[in-house]
C-alpha cells in the first residue's frame, strides 16, 4: 500500500483514551499539552502589549524621557529601583511552597511508573522510552539510527550553542516582544513546538503496538498488521543504478535546500532587513544552514507519512 498511511477510522474508545491520559508516565505530557499553549499565549499577550508601548514611546519623545517603561499604567511615587527583599524573595518563597505542595500531592496520588524486571523473553509491545526521549524514538521512524540518535541531537546542541553568536540583537532582553525578535522567536516555536513537542506527543499518544499509528482513543489491536511498501525516493521516478541513485538523491536535497534558502532569504530581506545588515557572512551561513536542516527534517517527515519514503538519498555507504 502506498500513499497516505494514516490509520483506519474507528469508534472512539473512551476507556482506552482515559487509560492513556491517566498513566503516571503520561501525566507530564498531559500537563505539557495545556502548559505549552498557555505560556505561548501569555508570552504573546505580553509581547503585543510591549510592542504597542514601544511604538507609543517611539512616536512620543516627551513620553520616552520619563521612566515609563512597563505596560502597567504609570503611577506617581513608583520607585526607580526595586529591592530583592522583600519584593522578589517573597514571591520566590511562595512559588517554592506551591511547587512543593504540588509534588507531594502528585507523589501521593500517582505511583511511580516502575515496571517488572526486564525479561528478554517477554518484550513489551509497544516498548517506549521515557517521555522526554520519545521525540528521539519517534525520529527513528523517519531516519536511520545514526542520524536520529547521533547526528540530529548533535546538530540541535551545536545550534543552541551557536545562537548567542548568531543572534546579536541587543533588543528584547528582559521583556517580551515580537516585532524586535521575530526570527528568533519564530525559529524557536517552529523547532520546539512544531517538531520536538509534536514528536513527543505522537510517540506518547499515537504510537501503539508495533509502533503503528493509532488515532487518539482508538483501541490498540496487538494483532493489527499494516502492509506498507517502503520505497526510496528514486524508485518513484524510475531511477536505477548506484551512481544515478546517489546523484538523484543529492540533487533533490540540493534543490530543496536552495528553495528553502531562497524563500527564507526573500522573507528576511522583506521583513527583517535590519537583521540581514547586522549579520556577517559567517553568521549568515551558519544561520541559513541550521534553518535549512531544520526544515529538511520536516520535509522528510512529511514524505515518510504521506508516501512512505524510506530514504531520500541512497549511496553505497550511507542512506538519508
Amino acid at each position: 500500500m502506498t500513499g497516505l498511511q494514516l490509520p483506519y477510522l474507528a469508534e472512539m474508545d473512551w476507556h482506552q483514551l482515559w487509560y492513556m491520559l491517566s498513566k503516571p508516565d503520561n501525566v507530564p505530557i498531559v500537563l505539557l499539552l495545556f502548559m505549552c499553549p498557555f505560556y505561548v499565549w501569555m508570552a504573546f499577550s505580553q509581547a503585543r502589549k510591549n510592542d504597542r508601548l514601544i511604538a507609543q514611546l517611539e512616536a512620543d519623545p516627551e513620553l520616552a524621557k520619563t521612566h515609563h517603561r512597563t505596560i502597567f499604567p504609570y503611577q506617581k511615587g513608583w520607585p526607580k529601583t526595586v529591592q530583592v527583599w522583600p519584593f522578589l524573595l517573597k514571591r520566590e518563597f511562595l512559588a517554592t511552597v506551591i511547587v512543593t505542595i504540588i509534588l507531594i500531592v502528585w507523589s501521593i496520588c500517582l505511583d511511580a511508573p516502575l515496571e517488572d524486571p526486564a525479561n528478554p523473553n517477554l518484550t513489551m509491545n509497544p516498548s517506549k522510552a521515557p517521555w522526554y526521549f520519545l521525540g528521539l524514538q519517534e525520529l527513528l521512524v523517519y531516519f536511520d539510527p545514526w542520524i536520529a540518535g547521533v547526528v540530529l541531537p548533535s546538530i540541535i546542541l551545536l545550534g543552541l550553542m551557536a545562537i548567542p553568536y548568531i543572534d546579536v540583537n541587543p533588543r528584547g532582553n528582559g521583556y517580551y516582544t515580537w516585532k524586535q525578535r521575530k526570527f528568533a522567536i519564530g525559529t524557536f516555536l517552529f523547532g520546539f513546538l512544531g517538531l520536538w513537542v509534536s514528536m513527543v506527543i505522537i510517540g506518547t499518544f499515537i504510537r501503539g503496538p508495533g509502533w503503528l499509528w493509532f488515532n487518539p482513543g482508538q483501541t490498540w489491536d496487538h494483532h493489527r498488521v499494516d502492509h506498507q511498501v517502503n520505497r526510496d525516493l528514486h524508485e518513484f521516478f524510475g531511477v536505477d543504478g548506484a551512481l544515478p541513485e546517489a546523484l538523484f538523491g543529492l540533487g533533490f536535497l540540493i534543490i530543496c535546500a536552495g528553495v528553502i534558502g531562497g524563500v527564507t532569504h526573500a522573507c528576511m530581506k522583506k521583513m527583517l532587513p535590519e537583521m540581514l545588515k547586522r549579520l556577517s557572512m559567517l553568521q549568515y551561513q551558519v544561520l541559513m544552514q541550521l534553518w535549512i536542516l531544520q526544515v529538511l527534517v520536516l520535509v522528510k517527515i512529511v514524505l515518510r507519512l504521506t508516501f512512505t519514503v524510506k530514504n531520500v538519498w541512497v549511496t553505497p555507504w550511507f542512506n538519508i
